[in-house]
């Protein structure tokens, strides 16, 4: 009698606190919620991004975007951009921007006039490092400190002890986890890039992800596309240790992909059109290292930078000679993990379109950059042709 009075009050027990009992599975890690969200990215606001970046901001405040993603390029630093100098000839001060104070002024006309349109819609900025903001005199403890702000914030700075096992100030290279999608900011803005460090961290990180059941999804957004690109003449290809470290860097997203069976997705700007399926190409087709694997690719370097000419073999759905940003809708159709990217063309006048350049934003210049900025800037010189480098092995992978 004793023993079974003894096994009822165990039962009971276990039924109290939520413990296992017979037909029951153990508790494990809640799944993600499949409600759908929505971010919006876009980099390359150099030159006219002063009419381009608030539009964007509308955009994303209208679509209840959960924050904005800028891949880099914010003004060009190696001349005036053509919209701070019709801000100074709009307001009276007639002159040509002297180079030195250009650069005095550039980043912090990039603060005002690019970023403070978000927050004003309490919308959050991340902000990835293009190759122009390592345009001399600019480097990159420069922009870590004037950018620490959006580069080191909390939701960034809470990821570091897990990363490195200590506290570290901000770099250039980050990640933040959100509603089970781990995004990750990668630093290709110089040809030494990706050095050592970083490629031992971004896989590290990748581990960690395959390993974590919370994490569902991985974007990873970056300048330069990842070399063998459609866009490969403007990519990590530029540089031998580019293309060498940005191919280790696609076969661990694939290797990733395969064998934890997780969504990844592939985000960059650098060259200045629109282009889905930027790795459908040749060479990761017909690549043994990657087995074969076409990671989903976009280039979005359409925030107000002077337009490019398309290259060959372009999918018809890529666009140039526009400004916009990528709308990704998260947990697409209600599928965990599942992220829809689509391009929202930002257009010069009201009534052409949803996103569309304010005659607020358009007084703020002289009528010389609104024509520039609005009816010009574009450059539709033919792409170039890089030769193609064999594979070769990834010891970081090893």
């Amino acid at each position: 009698m004793r023993v079974l009075a003894f096994l009822v009050l165990l039962s009971a027990f276990f039924l109290l606190v939520g413990g296992p009992t017979r037909g029951q599975a153990p508790q494990s890690t809640p799944a993600p919620s499949a409600k759908e969200w929505h971010f919006v990215v876009s980099g390359d606001s150099r030159n006219c991004g002063d009419f381009i970046m608030p539009a964007i901001a509308d955009g994303a405040a209208r679509h209840q975007a959960s924050f904005y993603w800028h891949l880099g390029d914010f003004r060009a630093m190696r001349a005036p951009d053509q919209d701070l100098q019709g801000e100074l000839d709009r307001s009276g001060k007639i002159r040509r921007l002297d180079i030195d104070d250009y650069h005095v002024r550039a980043w912090d006309d990039f603060v005002e006039m690019q970023i403070a349109p978000f927050e004003k819609h309490g919308i959050p900025v991340f902000l990835g490092i293009g190759n122009h903001e390592l345009i001399p005199p600019k480097d990159r403890l420069q922009y870590v400190e004037r950018f620490a702000k959006w580069i080191g914030s909390p939701a960034i700075k809470e990821q570091r002890p897990e990363d490195s096992g200590s506290s570290r100030p901000p770099r250039t290279y980050y990640h933040w986890q959100q509603n089970g999608i781990d995004f990750i900011s990668l630093d290709n803005a110089s040809h030494d890039q990706f050095d050592p460090e970083q490629l031992r961290w971004f896989n590290r990180l990748l581990k960690q992800d395959a390993n974590d059941p919370a994490v569902v999804a991985v974007v990873v957004g970056m300048h330069k596309a990842l070399p063998d690109s459609i866009s490969n003449w403007h990519s990590m290809a530029e540089s031998q240790e580019g293309m060498r470290s940005g191919r280790c860097a696609y076969n661990s997203l694939v290797r990733l992909q395969r064998d934890s069976h997780k969504r990844v997705y592939v985000l960059a700007s650098h060259s200045h059109f629109y282009m889905p399926d930027i790795y459908n190409t040749q060479f990761w087709r017909s690549s043994k290292n990657a087995q074969h694997t076409i990671l989903p690719g976009w280039i979005v370097g359409t925030a107000g930078a002077v337009r490019y000419r398309l290259p060959e073999h372009s999918p018809s759905s890529a666009k140039t000679d526009v400004y916009g940003y990528l709308l990704a809708t998260v947990n697409a159709g209600g599928v965990p993990g599942a992220i829809n990217f689509e391009f929202k063309q930002v257009l010069k006048n009201k009534g052409d379109g949803e996103d569309f350049v304010s005659d607020d934003v358009k007084r703020m210049f002289s009528r010389e950059a609104q024509d520039y900025c609005l009816n010009g800037n574009s450059d539709m010189s033919p792409a170039k042709v890089l030769p193609e480098a064999p594979e070769a092995p990834c010891p970081e992978l090893q």
